[in-house]
């Protein structure tokens, strides 16, 4: 670790203990601000994309499990065990500057009928949770992948119906949701429901080549914007930008979701699914290893263009023209992306897909 991002870990220290005993919402929202300065200036400090990301992903856990410990005084939950899961970037542990609500609810259940009455008592909290959190600048998410959702909170049994619907149709919303929800993690309550949701996951997913298949054709329908004549190629309408996370970091964590479970790997984060596909000998440790550098690089990049507009206009974004970066950066970007292209191929090969 460089010298500068030391006394950093003081901040991160007390920002810690102010988030375990923080008495209210209003006091989490102050330590969400903190957590999002503090991951600036570790950035800044050149701590490394790996690093800031998973910093910030486990401040942002320890923010929703008080807040869920907070609300959980207020709510007449059931005495029946529960877990708060963490789906998308958030059960990746990829949390960027910019991220919305990704998560949904697990409990235990008897039957369909005891599934039903438990629903009730545990969607006013769930809802309330999702609220809290939009205060502490975590927005709602637009296609309401929530656990305040009737849809998102549900039994062990009805999510493994969910799981095994998903695969065994693969529309293309089923894609989708498999998409967000495969990376699913437990954030707070019963770890083990979210344990038995990723074994059942790594069950219904091992060797399922027609599932995988159609994943793998999803996730191929964005590509590298590189072109064979000039490095980047951006579309017109695009203004000159890249999308840093549609044609970028995604096809990583695409590639990277489809190897895993093709495999029945539990691991959900993009670098750790990677390794672990390694270590299964479906790729070279080489490889792989350079496709999570290559990943890393570019969510450093995300970081760079969330961490300046964010500054500048109190947003943060994805979108990046090229041209206006320092010539290191450029090369950087460029040399991540095609670890992507790279990576796209090796599942093209893999699933006999011509494009």
């Amino acid at each position: 670790m460089h010298s500068e991002i030391l006394p950093q870990a003081a901040a991160i220290a007390a920002t810690s203990v102010r988030i375990a005993g923080a008495a209210d919402v209003a006091a989490l929202v102050a330590c969400a601000g903190e957590v999002r300065a503090l991951a600036v200036a570790l950035h800044r400090e050149e701590a490394g994309a790996a690093l800031v990301t998973g910093v910030l992903s486990r401040f942002n856990d320890a923010i929703a499990v008080r807040l869920l410990d907070l609300l959980a005084l207020r709510f007449r939950l059931p005495p029946t065990r529960w877990c708060w899961l963490g789906l998308g970037s958030e059960g990746r542990l990829e949390q960027t500057l910019t991220t919305d609500q990704d998560n949904g609810l697990v409990f235990s259940a008897s039957d369909d009928g005891e599934a039903r009455q438990l629903r009730e008592l545990f969607l006013p909290f769930a809802q309330a949770a999702n609220r809290a959190l939009a205060e502490c600048g975590f927005p709602l998410c637009d296609g309401e992948v929530m656990a305040g959702n009737p849809r998102w909170c549900l039994s062990l049994s009805e999510w493994r119906e969910r799981f095994a619907g998903w695969v065994r149709t693969p529309e293309p919303e089923a894609l989708l949701n498999a998409a967000i929800f495969f990376d699913v993690r437990a954030v707070a309550g019963a770890g083990e429901l979210a344990a038995e949701l990723r074994r059942t996951l790594s069950d219904l997913t091992r060797g399922n080549e027609i599932f995988l298949r159609m994943m793998t054709v999803n996730a191929l329908a964005a590509s590298p914007p590189l072109g064979r004549l000039r490095d980047f190629v951006t579309a017109a309408e695009s203004g000159g930008e890249i999308d840093l996370k549609k044609f970028g970091s995604r096809i990583f964590v695409d590639a990277a979701r489809i190897m895993a479970l093709g495999a029945g790997l539990v691991a959900t984060g993009t670098a750790p699914r990677l390794r672990a596909v390694a270590a299964e000998g479906i790729i070279t440790a080489a490889d792989a290893e350079a496709a999570a550098h290559g990943f890393h690089a570019l969510q450093g990049v995300r970081l760079t263009v969330q961490a300046a507009s964010d500054l500048e206009t109190g947003t943060a974004g994805n979108q990046v023209d090229p041209d206006r970066l320092n010539e290191f950066d450029r090369r950087v970007l460029l040399e991540a992306l095609r670890q992507a292209r790279a990576l796209q191929q090796r599942l093209k090969t893999r699933f006999h897909i011509e494009t």
